[in-house]
């Protein structure tokens, strides 16, 4: 089984009108990212996977607009939709912003009428301090009921993004106050792979996640050999970060990884833990089986 657990939902259900698309040039260099997608584009892209998780990005309260989200309307609503459409593959994840009024309400709201089953935040995305009261809340909350949260980790193209809200050094005293809660970090936190991997080899409920590593090829080489030398590669799990990089290019990278080693005369990474990433049982890890 191959589980994808950081996909992004369509920006749109059907069509996709001519002045609603949005593409970035920043996120994959030298390349053009199409962010504006809809529900077809999203399954087809699913097609390599059994098991994909879905998600947005909740605005902060008092936003409107912002470059950072391509989303229209509510992305929970949204996230619900995308899982009606394929409701034995596509596992759909909330999103919520701490500072709201009603956010616990959100929560409930989330798990009991739409059928959510995980969390994701992005603090520096939010601009919500991560071990703020309020997000304190939240993580009791999704402890309480045992939705896994994917946290955004590491750098962002965008100036309005605090860096320090996505440090993985901050997810080590989240997972002090929250034991059982289980925790995905994602990207593995690029930049920072080394404090990364010092706090999901730490925390016995704290992973990363793999999504993205394959646009900077020499970084990710570090990482999962630095992985691999700290023991820890059994806690990475399979992701793409869709539609910024797609299941199948992630599987291909990982699969050609040791390719990119002996290019460069370096040590290579056991090919069977390698392996092991594409098809690990994410689910039970983070009580969704």
């Amino acid at each position: 089984m191959i589980v994808d657990v950081h996909t992004h939902i369509p920006t749109h259900m059907d069509t996709i009108p001519n002045d609603d698309i949005k593409e970035d040039t920043q996120m994959r260099p030298g390349e053009r990212v199409r962010l504006s997608t809809n529900v077809d584009d999203y399954l087809a892209g699913m097609e390599t996977v059994d098991t994909a998780f879905v998600f947005g990005i909740r605005r902060r309260p008092t936003d409107e607009d912002s470059p950072v989200f391509p989303w229209k309307g509510d992305v929970n609503d949204t996230a619900a939709k995308v899982v009606s459409r394929a409701p034995d593959k596509i596992i759909g994840f909330m999103s919520v912003h701490p500072d709201e009024a009603d956010v616990l309400e959100e929560i409930e709201r989330c798990v009991d009428q739409l059928g959510l089953r995980g969390i994701k935040l992005g603090p520096n995305y939010q601009d919500f301090d991560p071990k703020s009261e309020n997000a304190f809340k939240v993580y009791e909350r999704a402890q309480a009921l045992g939705l896994p949260i994917v946290f955004h980790q590491g750098t962002s193209p965008y100036p309005q993004s605090p860096l320090r809200y996505a440090h993985p050094l901050v997810m080590d005293e989240i997972a002090m106050a929250f034991p059982e809660l289980r925790v995905v970090m994602a990207h593995i936190a690029h930049p920072w792979h080394v404090d990364c991997i010092a706090v999901i080899r730490k925390h016995p409920h704290v992973y990363a996640d793999v999504s993205g590593a394959l646009i900077r090829p020499l970084q990710a080489y570090n990482a999962f050999r630095l992985a691999y030398e700290w023991g820890v590669l059994h806690k990475f799990l399979f992701a793409s970060d869709f539609p910024v990089t797609t299941p199948a290019e992630t599987i291909e990278f990982l699969q050609n990884f040791n390719e990119f080693a002996r290019q460069y005369h370096m040590p290579e990474v056991p090919g069977d833990e390698i392996e092991a990433i594409i098809h690990r049982d994410s689910l039970s890890l983070l009580g969704l089986k």
